[in-house]
């Protein structure tokens, strides 16, 4: 059955279920609750360094893409574990996967704090 509702009631429930998916990794996900404690006041830090406009973008968007990526390596998580409680080697390979990608997005948020913040300090 295909969903009815269209225009701003659908921007408007879009939001909600948004909101809810943000409070429930909070609520369930502690690597969520690490990233976003670290990632808040990165970003706070990212307006208050003098960079250009292109460095502070860069700064914050590889910090709020280490919290997609776990909120998207959570959601893999929760559809596998939704499937059964049983090993079996693609439900593992999928979570392995899944935080692979939250550490090289980690890796490229450390490269780039290092790389803008690196020649002004050293």
């Amino acid at each position: 059955m295909a969903n009815q509702v269209t225009g701003f009631t659908r921007i408007y429930k879009a939001a909600g279920y948004s909101w809810k998916g943000l409070k429930a990794a909070w609520q369930n996900e502690a690597a969520f609750r690490q990233e976003a404690s670290v990632a808040i006041p990165l970003i706070l830090l990212s307006f208050w360094f003098d960079v250009s406009p292109v460095e502070r973008i860069l700064l914050v968007g590889t910090v709020v893409l280490v919290c997609v990526t776990e909120l998207l390596n959570s959601a893999v998580e929760c559809a596998i574990d939704r499937i059964g409680s049983e090993f079996h080697v693609l439900s593992g390979r999928a979570k392995d996967i899944g935080s692979a990608a939250v550490l090289l997005t980690i890796i490229l948020a450390f490269f780039v704090w290092v790389s803008i913040f690196w020649p002004r300090w050293f």
